[in-house]
């Protein structure tokens, strides 16, 4: 009786090492993560364009009529990141272009692009990409100031949403002829915008930033 006792105590005690080895929480990594560890909900994500690509506004999904941007920038701040599987979300705070030019017929050159009713919010899921909406009752909005023959010309474009997708490959996050359409401008505005960027690699605290 006592050897079993013993033995029972011995199995005892070699559970409670086993558990103190045993780290606390098994659910896994939160959807955002880095070297370091789980990005902490508060955290910066920044990213500019992927090397050698543009962000462009084409008038057609399929051309290569409109604006090309050889520099632009994110930033948005993690408000949610819940283990994976699941849904991280962020503010998207500031997006930026420059260096653009123009390609269509009349217009001199790009004075400026500004990204309207910040901050957006962004939603990533895991397996699924990304998603951008604008604050309720209000859109996505973008206002393209061109250089013309006749002077500055404002085009403004709006949007329900955008959809993306994200690889761990290069830790990007890219869309794809994503459509706005016109509304306001001269007819030197093109009616439709197909809004297509990739943002590689982005990152947090300097590290890159991979989605579970």
């Amino acid at each position: 009786m006592r050897i079993r006792s013993l033995l029972a105590a011995a199995g005892t005690v070699t559970a409670l090492s086993l558990a103190a080895v045993t780290p606390a929480s098994a659910a896994g990594p939160a959807v955002l993560t880095t070297a370091n560890g789980d990005v902490a909900v508060g955290d910066q994500l920044v990213a500019s364009l992927a090397g050698g690509t543009a962000a462009t506004f084409y008038s057609s999904a399929t051309g290569t009529s409109g604006v090309s941007c050889a520099s632009s920038s994110f930033s948005a701040t993690v408000t949610a990141n819940p283990a994976a599987p699941g849904t991280a979300t962020e503010s998207l705070t500031a997006q930026t272009f420059a260096n653009c030019t123009s390609n269509v017929l009349g217009v001199l050159g790009v004075t400026s692009i500004t990204v309207n009713n910040l901050p957006y919010a962004a939603a990533v899921t895991s397996g699924a990409g990304i998603t951008v909406s604008p604050p309720a009752g209000s859109k996505i909005r973008t206002t393209v100031v061109l250089r013309t023959l006749l002077g500055s010309v404002n085009c403004i474009y709006e949007g329900p949403a955008l959809a993306g997708t994200t690889s761990n490959a290069d830790n990007s996050i890219a869309f794809a002829n994503q459509p706005f359409t016109k509304l306001s401008g001269s007819s030197l505005c093109f009616a439709n915008a197909y809004f297509s960027a990739k943002y590689a690699p982005v990152t947090s605290g300097g590290l890159p930033v991979t989605v579970n």
